[in-house]
Protein backbone atom coordinates (compact mmCIF):
# COMPACT_ATOMS: atom_id res chain seq x y z
CA UNK A 1 0.00 0.00 0.00
CA UNK A 2 1.72 3.08 -1.41
CA UNK A 3 -0.12 5.59 3.03
CA UNK A 4 1.97 4.77 5.68
CA UNK A 5 -0.55 5.43 7.71
CA UNK A 6 -4.21 6.27 7.67
CA UNK A 7 -6.01 9.35 9.14
CA UNK A 8 -9.75 8.42 10.37
CA UNK A 9 -12.61 10.63 11.23
CA UNK A 10 -14.98 9.02 14.04
CA UNK A 11 -18.70 9.95 13.85
CA UNK A 12 -19.92 9.81 10.80
CA UNK A 13 -17.55 7.74 9.18
CA UNK A 14 -16.53 5.10 11.48
CA UNK A 15 -20.01 5.37 13.56
CA UNK A 16 -23.25 7.05 13.11
CA UNK A 17 -23.70 10.83 13.41
CA UNK A 18 -26.26 12.08 15.67
CA UNK A 19 -28.58 12.49 12.59
CA UNK A 20 -31.85 11.25 14.27
CA UNK A 21 -31.19 12.44 17.59
CA UNK A 22 -31.46 16.44 16.14
CA UNK A 23 -35.15 16.07 15.37
CA UNK A 24 -35.97 14.44 18.35
CA UNK A 25 -34.38 17.73 20.05
CA UNK A 26 -36.29 20.25 17.77
CA UNK A 27 -39.58 18.82 18.12
CA UNK A 28 -39.19 19.05 22.08
CA UNK A 29 -38.44 22.49 21.82
CA UNK A 30 -41.34 22.65 19.12
CA UNK A 31 -44.00 21.59 21.42
CA UNK A 32 -44.61 24.28 23.73
CA UNK A 33 -42.57 27.00 21.85
CA UNK A 34 -44.52 30.07 22.11
CA UNK A 35 -42.99 31.68 18.94
CA UNK A 36 -45.01 30.42 16.30
CA UNK A 37 -42.42 27.95 14.42
CA UNK A 38 -41.71 24.16 12.77
CA UNK A 39 -39.38 21.71 13.61
CA UNK A 40 -37.36 22.41 10.36
CA UNK A 41 -36.69 26.19 11.17
CA UNK A 42 -35.59 25.47 14.96
CA UNK A 43 -33.37 22.93 13.73
CA UNK A 44 -31.68 25.30 11.19
CA UNK A 45 -31.36 28.42 13.72
CA UNK A 46 -29.76 26.01 16.32
CA UNK A 47 -27.05 25.07 13.52
CA UNK A 48 -26.72 28.47 12.62
CA UNK A 49 -25.58 29.40 16.17
CA UNK A 50 -23.95 25.95 16.76
CA UNK A 51 -21.57 26.96 13.54
CA UNK A 52 -21.03 30.74 14.73
CA UNK A 53 -19.46 29.69 17.88
CA UNK A 54 -17.81 26.43 16.09
CA UNK A 55 -15.79 28.75 13.40
CA UNK A 56 -14.70 31.15 16.41
CA UNK A 57 -13.54 28.40 18.40
CA UNK A 58 -9.81 27.82 18.75
CA UNK A 59 -7.00 29.06 20.75
CA UNK A 60 -7.65 30.77 23.75
CA UNK A 61 -11.38 31.39 22.34
CA UNK A 62 -11.77 27.25 22.00
CA UNK A 63 -15.02 25.92 23.56
CA UNK A 64 -15.50 22.05 24.01
CA UNK A 65 -17.94 20.89 21.76
CA UNK A 66 -20.22 19.93 24.85
CA UNK A 67 -20.30 23.64 25.59
CA UNK A 68 -21.07 24.84 22.24
CA UNK A 69 -23.75 22.59 21.82
CA UNK A 70 -25.54 23.71 25.40
CA UNK A 71 -25.07 27.22 24.65
CA UNK A 72 -26.80 27.65 21.17
CA UNK A 73 -29.44 25.20 22.12
CA UNK A 74 -29.98 27.57 24.96
CA UNK A 75 -30.09 30.50 22.61
CA UNK A 76 -31.91 28.83 20.03
CA UNK A 77 -34.72 28.08 23.00
CA UNK A 78 -33.99 31.47 24.06
CA UNK A 79 -35.80 32.87 20.47
CA UNK A 80 -38.33 30.48 19.83
CA UNK A 81 -39.77 30.94 23.84
CA UNK A 82 -39.78 27.57 25.26
CA UNK A 83 -39.61 26.85 28.78
CA UNK A 84 -37.49 23.92 28.38
CA UNK A 85 -33.78 23.63 29.93
CA UNK A 86 -30.85 23.28 27.23
CA UNK A 87 -28.92 21.12 29.85
CA UNK A 88 -31.68 18.44 30.04
CA UNK A 89 -32.72 18.39 26.92
CA UNK A 90 -29.20 18.01 25.28
CA UNK A 91 -28.56 15.05 27.46
CA UNK A 92 -30.00 12.23 25.11
CA UNK A 93 -27.28 13.87 22.16
CA UNK A 94 -24.50 13.96 24.87
CA UNK A 95 -25.51 9.86 25.34
CA UNK A 96 -25.52 9.65 21.92
CA UNK A 97 -21.51 10.78 21.49
CA UNK A 98 -21.02 8.34 24.34
CA UNK A 99 -22.57 5.31 23.05
CA UNK A 100 -22.63 5.87 19.13
CA UNK A 101 -24.11 3.22 16.68
CA UNK A 102 -21.00 1.24 15.10
CA UNK A 103 -20.86 0.95 10.94
CA UNK A 104 -20.40 -2.90 10.34
CA UNK A 105 -18.05 -2.19 8.20
CA UNK A 106 -15.57 -0.37 10.97
CA UNK A 107 -14.35 -3.47 12.88
CA UNK A 108 -13.78 -5.45 9.25
CA UNK A 109 -11.85 -2.57 8.09
CA UNK A 110 -9.61 -1.79 11.15
CA UNK A 111 -8.73 -5.15 11.08
CA UNK A 112 -7.64 -4.98 7.64
CA UNK A 113 -4.86 -2.68 8.64
CA UNK A 114 -3.55 -3.82 11.67
CA UNK A 115 -0.47 -3.48 10.24
CA UNK A 116 -0.91 0.22 9.47
CA UNK A 117 -0.52 3.05 12.07
CA UNK A 118 -4.09 3.96 11.96
CA UNK A 119 -5.04 7.75 13.88
CA UNK A 120 -8.49 8.95 14.83
CA UNK A 121 -9.35 12.99 14.16
CA UNK A 122 -12.25 13.96 15.71
CA UNK A 123 -14.33 17.02 16.11
CA UNK A 124 -15.55 16.22 19.68
CA UNK A 125 -14.30 15.72 23.44
CA UNK A 126 -12.02 13.78 24.63
CA UNK A 127 -13.52 12.18 27.16
CA UNK A 128 -16.57 11.13 25.29
CA UNK A 129 -14.52 10.03 22.22
CA UNK A 130 -12.57 7.39 24.67
CA UNK A 131 -15.70 6.11 26.10
CA UNK A 132 -17.19 5.69 22.77
CA UNK A 133 -14.06 4.02 21.53
CA UNK A 134 -14.38 2.10 24.96
CA UNK A 135 -17.92 1.03 24.41
CA UNK A 136 -17.33 -0.56 20.59
CA UNK A 137 -13.47 -1.64 21.79
CA UNK A 138 -12.35 0.00 19.16
CA UNK A 139 -7.99 -0.61 18.40
CA UNK A 140 -6.01 1.81 17.15
CA UNK A 141 -3.22 4.05 17.25
CA UNK A 142 -3.87 7.06 18.28
CA UNK A 143 -6.52 9.19 19.02
CA UNK A 144 -6.62 13.23 18.77
CA UNK A 145 -9.28 15.66 19.26
CA UNK A 146 -10.59 19.23 19.13
CA UNK A 147 -9.56 19.51 22.63
CA UNK A 148 -6.31 18.32 22.35
CA UNK A 149 -5.31 20.72 19.52
CA UNK A 150 -7.97 23.63 21.20
CA UNK A 151 -9.35 24.16 17.49
CA UNK A 152 -11.87 21.90 15.49
CA UNK A 153 -11.58 20.74 11.71
CA UNK A 154 -11.05 21.83 8.81
CA UNK A 155 -8.36 24.10 10.46
CA UNK A 156 -4.90 22.85 9.93
CA UNK A 157 -4.00 21.69 13.81
CA UNK A 158 -5.18 18.15 14.29
CA UNK A 159 -4.12 17.63 10.62
CA UNK A 160 -0.64 18.79 11.47
CA UNK A 161 -0.65 17.45 14.85
CA UNK A 162 -1.19 13.93 13.31
CA UNK A 163 1.49 14.15 11.22
CA UNK A 164 3.54 15.23 13.79
CA UNK A 165 2.57 11.57 16.04
CA UNK A 166 2.69 9.72 13.04
CA UNK A 167 6.63 11.26 12.24
CA UNK A 168 5.47 11.64 8.43
CA UNK A 169 4.77 13.97 6.02
CA UNK A 170 1.56 15.16 3.96
CA UNK A 171 1.90 12.88 1.37
CA UNK A 172 2.84 10.03 3.33
CA UNK A 173 -0.68 9.21 4.66
CA UNK A 174 -4.72 9.56 3.82
CA UNK A 175 -7.33 10.97 5.41
CA UNK A 176 -11.55 9.44 5.21
CA UNK A 177 -14.06 11.35 6.49
CA UNK A 178 -17.41 11.92 5.56
CA UNK A 179 -17.85 15.76 5.85
CA UNK A 180 -16.99 17.86 2.56
CA UNK A 181 -15.60 20.79 4.71
CA UNK A 182 -13.60 19.43 7.41
CA UNK A 183 -12.13 16.16 6.09
CA UNK A 184 -11.94 16.72 2.48
CA UNK A 185 -11.31 20.46 3.05
CA UNK A 186 -8.85 20.66 5.66
CA UNK A 187 -7.16 17.30 4.55
CA UNK A 188 -6.40 18.89 1.30
CA UNK A 189 -5.48 22.38 2.83
CA UNK A 190 -1.95 20.38 3.79
CA UNK A 191 -1.65 18.56 0.77
CA UNK A 192 -3.14 14.95 2.56
CA UNK A 193 -4.56 12.75 0.38
CA UNK A 194 -8.70 12.17 1.01
CA UNK A 195 -10.99 9.83 0.79
CA UNK A 196 -14.78 10.75 0.64
CA UNK A 197 -17.15 8.58 2.57
CA UNK A 198 -20.33 9.19 1.62
CA UNK A 199 -22.43 7.09 2.73
CA UNK A 200 -25.74 8.96 2.50
CA UNK A 201 -25.05 9.28 -1.66
CA UNK A 202 -25.18 13.26 -1.14
CA UNK A 203 -24.16 15.53 -4.78
CA UNK A 204 -20.79 15.91 -4.66
CA UNK A 205 -20.58 20.06 -4.52
CA UNK A 206 -19.02 22.24 -7.66
CA UNK A 207 -15.47 22.71 -7.14
CA UNK A 208 -14.87 20.15 -4.71
CA UNK A 209 -12.47 17.18 -5.90
CA UNK A 210 -11.83 14.26 -3.33
CA UNK A 211 -9.00 12.37 -4.22
CA UNK A 212 -11.28 8.82 -3.65
CA UNK A 213 -14.99 8.99 -2.99
CA UNK A 214 -16.53 5.92 -1.69
CA UNK A 215 -20.33 4.66 -0.74
CA UNK A 216 -18.52 2.73 2.29
CA UNK A 217 -15.63 1.42 4.26
CA UNK A 218 -15.01 -1.80 2.32
CA UNK A 219 -14.95 0.48 -0.59
CA UNK A 220 -12.14 2.40 0.74
CA UNK A 221 -10.68 -1.12 1.69
CA UNK A 222 -10.63 -2.68 -1.66
CA UNK A 223 -8.93 0.31 -3.17
CA UNK A 224 -6.35 1.15 -0.40
CA UNK A 225 -5.59 -2.79 -0.40
CA UNK A 226 -5.32 -2.53 -4.39
CA UNK A 227 -3.03 0.27 -4.77
CA UNK A 228 -5.29 3.54 -4.76
CA UNK A 229 -3.31 5.91 -7.08
CA UNK A 230 -3.62 9.56 -6.37
CA UNK A 231 -5.86 12.00 -8.20
CA UNK A 232 -8.15 9.05 -9.33
CA UNK A 233 -11.45 10.04 -8.84
CA UNK A 234 -13.95 7.02 -7.61
CA UNK A 235 -17.75 7.36 -7.74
Amino acid sequence: MKFKAIFLDFYGTLVHEDDDIIPVICNRIHGNAEVECNSREIGSYWWREFSSIFKDSYGDSFQLQRDIGINSLSKTIETFKSDIVAEELIQIQFEHWIKPRLYPDTIPFLQAFESTPVYILSNIDSDDILKAIDYHKIRVTDIITSEDVKSYKPRSEMFYEALKRSNLKAGEVIHIGDSILSDVGGAQNLGISVVWLNRLNKSLPKGVSPDLICKDLNEVKTYLLNGFEEGSIVV
